[in-house]
């Protein structure tokens, strides 16, 4: 069988055609394995806050609570109504609260509270509460806790809060930023 030339042409263009995409076709793959995004892979080395970083740390924290303690203390005396500080560092709108009884770890309480800005701007619309939870056993702000154990049912109270008390460095990754100052209004239920 004799081939003309034009026919051997053919055949060996068709040829080159279908080598060449497999060698298009190889090389793609090659670059789109080589471009995808490997995952970063890090040393599992954990880092430990030096003595330095724990100092700069803690200066910090009280330089920011100092300021705003002062800016909170400015924000009560243009204020009507009248707040106490607490113990634990926040304010509340009733006299002499630390002196009445004070709820026990084990006792239970049920209570809400909403949560504003010092612009008294509501931060969500519906309260956080819990029925029938366990002093010692909370998942609120110490300060919110810490004022229920006097609270009796029925009795509301305001709270003032400097950020290192409500959610601190961090917000609540919602709709509270970082380093933020509240106004808590809780009441038991």
């Amino acid at each position: 069988m004799h081939l003309s030339s034009g026919v051997f042409c053919f055949i060996a263009r068709e040829h080159l055609i279908r080598s060449m995409k497999k060698v298009i076709y190889i090389a793609s793959l090659i670059l789109l394995t080589a471009c995808a995004k490997q995952p970063n892979i890090h040393q599992s080395e954990e880092r430990t806050m030096t003595e330095s970083d724990l100092e700069i740390s803690k200066n910090r924290t009280k330089e920011l609570n100092d300021l705003e303690r002062l800016q909170i203390q400015d924000w009560i005396n243009s204020q009507s109504v009248k707040y106490y500080p607490m113990g634990m560092n926040y304010w509340v709108n009733i006299p002499n609260l630390e002196n009445k009884h004070r709820k026990n770890d084990g006792e239970k309480v049920s209570y809400e509270y909403y949560i504003y800005d010092f612009d008294r701007t509501k931060v969500y619309e519906t309260p956080i509460g819990n029925t029938n939870v366990t002093f010692g056993r909370f998942n609120e702000m110490d300060a919110v806790e810490d004022v229920i154990r006097y609270l009796e049912k029925g009795q509301e109270a305001e709270l003032l809060i400097p950020s290192v008390l409500a959610y601190g460095t961090y917000g609540d990754n919602k709709k509270i930023t970082n380093d933020t100052p509240l106004i808590i209004k809780v009441k038991v239920l």
